[in-house]
């Protein structure tokens, strides 16, 4: 049996790992009630963010820039200006959440959102630009994704599991917009836009071979003879859908501001 390496969590998230939970009800904190920021260690390997338990929010190895990918919803790519060391230095972060219940995915981003302003001194604009992207589409031979048995209100799951030869994503009540958000922030080195006008919620698996260009190079590349296809033909044959390499235009985010985190 494959023992898994590490743990790559994508949710709706960032570059790294967001752990869906039921979401809670009659909340309205749009900020973490006490957070502490470090530098990462230099020797660190891989990065991610999660939720621990019902209050503890945990950043792993992610710099500025990947915070704000994060925090907004964005692929890494479209995201420019700031000092330097917006993609330079490393975090690691360990903050508490207010409330009984785990805050839910887009509750979770509101507070790293106010944490980046008040923290970060981040501010910044939006332009539209024009990006090398992937547009997100079905298949010739048709989709191949199965509606979900979950009720439609319960959030989105999807966390991978990256093993030496393979990487493994049980994706649970997720929308294509959501398969999308994933793929630009955790998984491709550009933006996603769907244009499968599949609208319904899935249930699917998908495996396949990583290689030198996922995940910003932090996970084990597979060899030539792996049981599992690479990215771009297992979705082909698992799900019935395929990227297609465009351009096209897409907002932006400009750092106008930065600075290093304040003191905790």
């Amino acid at each position: 049996m494959e023992r898994a390496t590490f743990l790559v969590c994508m949710a709706l998230s960032a570059s790294g790992c967001f752990a869906q939970a039921p979401a809670s009800t009659q909340r309205d904190a749009k900020s973490f009630e006490v957070a502490t920021i470090k530098p990462a260690s230099l020797d660190q390997k891989g990065r991610y963010i999660t939720m621990q338990g019902t209050n503890r929010f945990v950043v792993k190895s992610y710099t500025l820039k990947l915070l704000v990918a994060a925090a907004y919803n964005l692929s890494p790519k479209v995201i420019s200006g700031g000092p330097a060391s917006v993609d330079s230095d490393h975090f690691d972060i360990v903050a508490l959440t207010p409330g009984e219940t785990r805050p839910s995915h887009d509750e979770q981003m509101a507070m790293l959102r106010t944490l980046l302003t008040e923290r970060f001194k981040l501010s910044f604009h939006r332009e539209e630009k024009e990006f090398s992207i992937y547009r997100l589409q079905v298949t010739k031979a048709g989709s191949k994704l199965k509606e979900s048995t979950a009720a439609p209100d319960e959030p989105a799951q999807l966390v991978s599991t990256v093993y030496p030869q393979r990487i493994h994503l049980p994706a649970r009540n997720a929308t294509m917009n959501d398969f999308a958000s994933l793929l630009q922030r955790a998984l491709l080195d550009r933006p996603v836009v769907d244009s499968t006008s599949l609208s319904g919620r899935y249930d699917f698996d998908l495996d396949w071979a990583p290689d030198e260009t996922q995940f910003g190079g932090e996970v084990p590349v597979a060899p030539q003879d792996a049981q599992s296809p690479p990215f771009f033909t297992a979705i082909k044959e698992q799900l019935g859908l395929e990227l297609e390499a465009t351009r096209g235009n897409v907002q932006a985010l400009v750092i106008d501001h930065a600075e290093a985190p304040s003191a905790n």
